[in-house]
């Protein structure tokens, strides 16, 4: 029998655990990317030896391959994909590939804000209960990488809504929906009930012994839930009312609820991550704990103990009895919504970027009683002006994270917050939002 072919388009973290894998289970390897290969990727394929190509396509090495394994980032809409779904090529992504070939289960955890968070949360508490557990998909290591690699009994994997476009056999063990919000519209034709189907996905071919984690206060989930076949044992978390069964808060305290005997109640007090979206995101990752069946104790520890993710709302500094603030990853409203939601009052906000096309009304409220300026970072700042003029008293232009910083500290006052959640992507001034980030802590700590 003649050898298989898989193709693989996109050369970064997952595109090259991919290779990886592929060449293992004696598939004839071929990588392209229509861009750039990182040096690190380069060269890991070149240990491998994996043939492969940069900047370019080319078709004849592509279209001849049994199956082709694409990055996430790839759109359906690219020549080259076209091509493909034109000659009944099946075309999946890395996740889909890899699970073929582990038999760890797997946590996924979808949903436009928090998942990051979610998952890290999620992976510190197995961890901490002495679980052999993987982390990965849209963070860390590659999933496939991993199990090429290692044997790992579980594994949290971060989903988004372009791997689960990819993905049709896979079956998520667990699956978290944390909430759906207006994001990526552009690869969804502007709908967005069908970024809503895509984010549904996560609950394809789960059976009856599976589970279903969901937030039972969002509008968009609420309706998706009522258009899609749910066979897995479903546990809603809610903030605003009482749930039998899965998590709910009530006053300070929540409930989280999967075995009737084994209730486990924390104070929201106790809670490493503060903010109103992070109780959604601790009750998510507590429930799936207790269906694991993990100790209350363990998991309190956990929740108590967990340190966020670099570039979301990160502690920075005080200076002067003023906090600084790192949310860098906040490339969109929403998420800026969250950060302006979880901080305190006199917040001096830095925002500004590349901008998606972001509709600025949902911040208006939290900007108005929140937010004393607004110091915009970016090279065309017209739309933030002109969303917020009538809500906030001072907006400064300014063009790099140095200069941001330096306005901000004169702007602010003791007991003040300097907040940077840019609501915006970060290319016109920077490498990426990390870079952002990174600038922004380095004039901080220059102060």
């Amino acid at each position: 029998m003649e050898t298989q072919r898989v193709v693989i388009l996109g050369a970064g973290e997952s595109g090259v655990g991919a290779a990886m894998l592929a060449q293992k289970q004696g598939f004839d390897v071929f990588v392209s990317d229509f861009g750039g290969i990182a040096d690190r990727y380069k060269a890991a394929l070149q240990e491998l030896n994996i043939s492969f190509e940069e900047k370019q396509h080319t078709s004849e090495l592509i279209l001849n391959a049994n199956e082709v394994i694409k990055s996430p980032g790839i759109p359906t809409i690219a020549p080259i994909v076209k091509a493909l779904v034109k000659k009944n090529i099946p075309v999946i992504s890395e996740i889909e590939f890899a699970k073929r070939y582990t038999k760890a289960k797997t946590i996924c955890i979808t949903g436009s804000n928090g998942k990051s968070t979610t998952t890290m949360l999620t992976y510190h508490i197995l961890k901490n209960a002495g679980i052999n557990v993987g982390l990965g998909g849209n963070i860390g290591q590659s999933f496939a990488a991993q199990v090429a690699t290692t044997e790992f009994d579980w594994y949290v994997l971060e989903i988004s809504s372009f791997m689960l476009d990819d993905m049709f056999d896979f079956k998520a063990d667990i699956a978290v929906l944390l909430n759906i919000t207006p994001d990526h519209l552009d690869r969804y034709d502007y709908k967005l009930e069908n970024y809503a189907a895509s984010k549904m996905r996560i609950v394809q071919n789960q059976t009856a012994n599976d589970f279903f984690i969901y937030c039972a206060d969002d509008e968009e989930t609420t309706k998706s839930l009522g258009k899609t076949k749910i066979a897995a044992k479903q546990y809603p978390f809610s903030i605003r009312k009482k749930i039998e069964e899965g998590a709910y808060l009530e006053d300070t305290t929540i409930h989280i609820n999967t075995h009737p005997k084994e209730q486990l109640t924390m104070s929201i007090s106790e809670l490493a991550l503060q903010g109103k979206h992070n109780i959604y995101n601790s009750m998510a990752s507590g429930i799936v704990a207790k269906v694991l069946e993990l100790r209350n104790e363990t998991i309190r520890e956990s929740m108590g103990n967990f340190k966020n993710i670099e570039h979301r709302l990160e502690f920075v500094a005080k200076i002067s009895d003023v906090t600084y603030i790192n949310d860098s990853k906040a490339t969109n409203v929403n998420s800026t919504w969250y950060a302006l939601e979880s901080v305190a009052p006199d917040v001096v906000l830095i925002m500004g970027g590349v901008d998606k096309g972001n509709d600025y009304d949902m911040l208006k409220d939290l900007v108005r009683s929140k937010v004393k300026a607004i110091v915009c970072m970016g090279k065309d700042n017209k739309r933030i002006h002109e969303a917020f003029e009538d809500d906030v008293e001072i907006i400064v232009n300014t063009f790099s994270a140095n200069e941001a910083v330096q306005v901000a500290y004169h702007l602010a006052k003791k007991g003040n917050t300097v907040l940077l959640s840019p609501a915006c992507a970060s290319f016109d001034l920077f490498k990426n939002y990390e870079d952002r980030g990174n600038q922004f802590k380095a004039a901080v700590k220059e102060l």
